[in-house]
């Protein structure tokens, strides 16, 4: 265990360097991926393999049509371009972590949790990537209100097929590397159904904020144009990193339940 944690030490970290000097993660989204990326190959290289393949996958999307993307999100989403730690340890360290447990106790309940979380964290990915990509506008959640993509709360048919195809390439992938159909199959639907509580979570408690300025929503602190937003709905400090764990403890409580029910 200890010559294969080493190992997956050193591949962590050199796909984080890399990473980083391509500029997909932030000095800091490096050193967390290097830590999160240690820890699933110290449970098993399927668990490494798994990890990667959200990365180049979720990097590659986030690439696609780029500038598109900046333009139309602009001002409105918290974080863009980089990925730092805290969204590293949002996506990443409840796969991990369960994975580990899951892999030295014996437990598959551990791993299909995971498993749900990271497919969460793809259905996710793909939703958002896509979704802005391929249309400006989306449509509130609750209300059906139109406002622009990469909204918080906001859903459009494209991004909602992308996030069941997100959540598909984890379930895949896991059955490509050996895990049992029924978990694979689970955590798929796990990773829609945290997608939902993402959204729904983005659309009713995440902290909202409002420019003065600008008159626009903005979920940024200091809005692009230098003035700090206001507060206008949600709860104060639960912010998108937040929901995303929240949302990925969904997708994993949901892929072992469905396990359960069906083993």
């Amino acid at each position: 265990m200890m010559s294969q944690a080493v190992a997956g030490a050193s591949l962590a970290i050199a796909i984080a360097s890399l990473a980083w000097y391509a500029g997909s993660l932030s000095r800091s989204g490096a050193v967390a991926a290097a830590m999160v990326g240690t820890l699933a190959v110290a449970a098993s290289w399927s668990w490494g393999f798994l990890l990667i393949w959200f990365f180049v996958t979720s990097s590659a999307l986030t690439r696609w049509r780029g500038l598109v993307k900046a333009a139309r999100t602009h001002g409105i989403v918290e974080k863009g371009g980089k990925r730092d730690a805290a969204q590293v340890l949002a996506n990443g360290a409840l796969f991990a972590l369960s994975g580990a447990c899951g892999v030295w106790s014996g437990s598959m309940s551990l791993q299909t949790i995971g498993l749900g979380s990271l497919a969460t964290a793809a259905a996710d990915t793909f939703a958002t990537e896509v979704g802005t990509a391929v249309r400006p506008t989306a449509r509130m959640i609750l209300s059906g209100r139109s406002v622009a993509s990469g909204t918080s709360g906001a859903i459009s048919a494209v991004g909602t097929l992308a996030s069941v195809v997100g959540a598909a390439t984890i379930a895949g992938a896991a059955l490509v590397v050996g895990f049992p159909p029924l978990a694979a199959t689970a955590a798929g639907a796990g990773g829609v159904a945290g997608a939902f509580a993402d959204t729904l979570l983005g659309a009713t408690v995440q902290e909202r904020r409002h420019c003065p300025r600008c008159n626009s929503p903005s979920e940024r602190l200091i809005h692009d144009c230098g003035t700090t937003t206001h507060r206008s709905g949600g709860i104060a400090g639960f912010r998108n990193d937040a929901v995303n764990v929240a949302s990925g403890a969904v997708g994993g409580i949901v892929s072992v339940l469905a396990w359960s029910a069906v083993r």
